[in-house]
C-alpha cells in the first residue's frame, strides 16, 4: 500500500510554469495559504532548463512587464549574468521556496479530482472539493483539498477532470468575426518543438548524428535558415503535431522532433553550410515545449478583433501586446514560412473574466489555457504575459479568500480593490492609475515633483509620456512634511529599473531576452541595469523621533512598504545606483 498524505490550503495551483509560479507566489504574499502542484523536478514549464523556450511578451517602448516577473528577471541579472539555465532553475525555485505561505510539490501529478455537482452562484453547476496527485519521487499520493483552484498546466488537466468547459482548434472566422480565411472550425492547432542549443569553442569538434536523425536538404532548410552566429536564432521552428493530438500523441510526436533536432544539427555541422567547425551541442530537448492545446472557456472569450482593435475592458487585470503569431499546424513540414506574424496594439487589455470557469464554481486558470479563440491566442500565449495573467489569478484567489466569495463574486463586488492590489504590487494595468490619498495629493513634496504621485508607474504612450521620474542627487531627499502626525498606511517607491534594458551589455536580443540559445566566445556577460537604485534609507518622522529603514544591495524596481502608523515627515535617501553615477531615478513616490 502506498503512502497518501492530505494537504489543506486555500489556493491549489497545478502547474509550475511562469504562470503558476507568479500565481503561487501572488496569493502567498497576499496572505492566502498555497499549494503548487508541478510534476516535472524543475521549475518554470517552458521557459525551465528541459525545454528552453524564450518569455517573450508586449513589444514596444517601456511595455516590459513587471510585477513578480521583473523582480525575477533583475535578480537573474544579478545572480545569472552568464544566462546559465542550471542557476535560472534555482533561481525560480528559491523565488518559490522563499515564500513561507507556498507547499511546493515538484515531481507531482495531478491525476484526479473530487467534484459536488448543484445549483451553485451566476449559473455554475460544478464545485471543485479536492484533487488527487501521485508523487513520483516519494511513490506516494497527496490529497489537496482547497476553497479555490487554479490550473495553469498549459494542457488543462483539470478540465477533463473536473467537467469544466473548454475548446480546442481553429475557429471559423464568422463565429467572433475573426480577420482568417477558415470557413469552417477545425481540430488544427499550433505544434510543439524539442529545441537544440549550440556553443562555440576555441577548437573544432566532429559531431557524428545517429542513424535515426533527420536527414535534411537545402530544400528542407530554405524557408527557415538556420545561423547559429545570430543571437536570435533559438530553433523555435523545428515543431512538429500541430495537425495531431498535442496531448494524445505526445510520446509519438517526440519520438519525431528528436531526430528532427539532430537532423538540423547534423546539417548545422556537417552541410558545410553554417561555418560550424568549432561548435558543440550544448543542449537538445527532449521534453517537447507545447505551444497550444485545451483552451478554458471563461465569463468571457478573448477574441481577435479584441486584441487587433485595443479594447479597453473596464475588468482589465493584465495585457499583452505580441504580434499575432500564428504556427502553421503541419510545423516544419509547411511549404512556405512557418508563421504570421501581424503586428498588434501594444500594450492591449485582459479581462479578468477570462480568467474563471463559467461552469465550475471555484476554478481559476491562468497562461495560455486562458478563454480565448485560437487565433486570439496566438498572441497572447507568449509567457511574459502568461505570467502577468497568473499574477492577476493568485491575486484574485487571495481577494476571494479575504472575502469568502467566487471568482465571480470578485468580479461583482471586488474589481476595484483587485486591480490596485495588482498595481500595488507594479502590475501594469493600461488605462488605469493607482488610487493616491487625497492626502498625498495635497501635500507638498520637496526635491521631486507632481509626477512622483500621479498613479503611473512608468511612462507610457497609454499615458501620452516618454519620460517618468525625477534624478535625485545621490543622498539628497525626496520629502513629505504633513504639518501634524497623520496615520500612513504604506509607502510606495519605484525606481527605474531601465525597462528598455538600454543600460545592459549586447545586441537587443541579448537585452531583451532572460536567457540566451546558442553561446558565443564573445556572448556578453550580464548585469543589472545602472540606472537602479542599489542602496536607499526611508526616515520617518516625528515629535523629533526618527524611525530609519535601509535597504542595501536593492534588486527591486518596486517597493510597496506597509506601514500603520502615525508620522508627520517622510523622506525617502537614495544613497547610490548600480551604474555608481551621482543621480538615481525615482520614478514615484507616494503614500496612502
Amino acid at each position: 500500500m502506498l503512502k497518501r498524505k492530505a494537504l489543506s490550503v486555500d489556493l491549489c495551483v497545478i502547474g509550475g510554469g511562469m504562470a503558476g509560479i507568479t500565481a503561487a507566489i501572488a496569493a502567498a504574499r497576499e496572505g492566502a495559504k498555497v499549494a503548487l502542484v508541478h510534476e516535472r523536478p524543475v521549475l518554470g514549464g517552458n521557459a525551465s532548463s528541459e525545454i528552453r523556450m524564450w518569455i517573450c511578451g508586449a513589444r514596444g517602448e517601456n511595455n516590459r512587464e513587471t510585477g513578480i516577473l521583473e523582480e525575477i528577471l533583475l535578480e537573474n541579472l544579478y545572480r545569472n549574468p552568464t544566462k546559465n539555465y542550471y542557476v535560472w532553475d534555482t533561481l525560480l525555485y528559491d523565488f518559490v521556496k522563499r515564500e513561507k505561505n507556498i507547499e511546493l510539490l515538484l515531481n507531482t501529478t495531478c491525476m484526479d479530482a473530487k467534484c459536488e455537482k448543484g445549483d451553485y452562484e451566476d449559473g455554475r453547476d460544478t464545485k471543485i472539493t479536492s484533487i488527487s496527485a501521485y508523487q513520483l519521487t516519494t511513490q506516494s499520493f497527496v490529497d489537496i483539498t482547497a476553497k479555490y483552484f487554479a490550473d495553469c498546466s498549459g494542457d488543462s488537466i483539470l478540465a477533463p477532470l473536473t467537467g469544466a468547459e473548454f475548446r480546442i482548434g481553429r475557429e471559423a472566422a464568422s463565429e467572433f468575426g475573426e480577420d482568417t480565411d477558415r470557413e469552417k472550425s477545425d481540430g488544427m492547432v499550433m505544434g510543439m518543438s524539442c529545441l537544440i542549443q549550440g556553443r562555440q569553442t576555441d577548437r573544432k569538434v566532429d559531431f557524428i548524428a545517429p542513424d535515426f536523425a533527420t536527414k535534411l536538404t537545402e530544400e528542407d532548410v530554405k524557408n527557415r535558415p538556420m545561423n547559429q552566429y545570430k543571437t536570435v536564432e533559438n530553433f523555435w521552428y523545428l515543431e512538429l503535431g500541430g495537425n495531431r493530438d498535442t496531448i494524445g500523441d505526445t510520446e509519438e510526436l517526440r519520438d519525431e522532433l528528436v531526430p528532427l533536432a539532430l537532423g538540423a544539427w547534423d546539417y548545422i555541422k556537417n552541410s558545410g553550410k553554417c561555418d560550424a567547425d568549432n561548435w558543440e551541442l550544448e543542449f537538445l530537448g527532449f521534453l517537447p515545449g507545447k505551444r497550444e492545446s485545451r483552451r478554458m472557456m471563461g465569463e468571457y472569450i478573448i477574441t481577435q478583433p479584441d486584441v487587433t482593435s485595443g479594447k479597453i475592458f473596464e475588468d482589465t487585470v493584465a495585457y499583452g501586446g505580441w504580434p499575432l503569431d500564428d504556427h502553421f499546424p503541419a510545423g516544419y513540414y509547411h511549404k512556405g514560412r512557418p508563421n504570421t506574424d501581424f503586428k498588434t496594439p501594444s500594450p492591449y487589455t485582459l479581462p479578468y473574466r477570462a480568467l474563471y470557469s463559467k461552469n465550475v464554481e471555484n476554478l481559476f486558470f491562468a497562461g495560455r489555457n486562458i478563454s480565448m479563440t485560437h487565433t486570439a491566442m496566438s498572441s497572447i500565449r507568449v509567457m511574459a504575459t502568461c505570467a502577468l495573467l497568473g499574477q492577476a489569478v493568485g491575486t484574485a484567489a487571495a481577494v476571494a479568500t479575504k472575502y469568502g466569495v467566487t471568482p465571480h463574486g470578485v468580479y461583482k463586488k471586488h474589481l476595484s480593490e483587485l486591480q490596485q492590489r495588482l498595481m500595488n504590487a507594479d502590475c501594469f494595468l493600461p488605462h488605469f492609475k493607482r488610487e493616491i490619498s487625497e492626502l498625498c495629493k495635497s501635500t507638498e513634496i520637496k526635491g521631486g515633483c507632481e509626477c512622483l504621485k500621479n498613479g503611473e508607474d512608468r511612462a507610457n504612450i497609454i499615458y501620452n509620456t516618454t519620460d517618468k521620474g525625477v534624478a535625485v542627487k545621490n543622498k539628497k531627499a525626496l520629502e513629505y512634511k504633513l504639518g501634524k502626525e497623520e496615520k500612513i498606511n504604506s509607502l510606495h517607491i519605484v525606481f527605474d529599473s531601465d525597462l528598455d534594458r538600454k543600460t545592459i551589455p549586447g545586441d537587443r536580443i541579448e537585452k531583451y531576452h532572460s536567457m540566451r540559445c546558442n553561446v558565443l566566445l564573445d556572448s556578453p556577460v550580464m548585469h543589472l541595469p545602472t540606472t537602479l537604485c542599489r542602496n536607499f534609507k526611508i526616515e520617518l518622522e516625528k515629535a523629533g523621533y526618527i524611525k530609519t529603514i535601509t535597504v542595501n544591495d536593492n534588486l527591486k524596481r518596486c517597493r510597496h512598504i506597509p506601514l500603520g502608523e502615525s508620522y508627520d515627515t517622510i523622506r525617502l535617501i537614495p544613497l547610490s545606483n548600480w551604474g555608481e553615477s551621482e543621480e538615481t531615478k525615482v520614478v514615484s513616490f507616494d503614500f496612502n
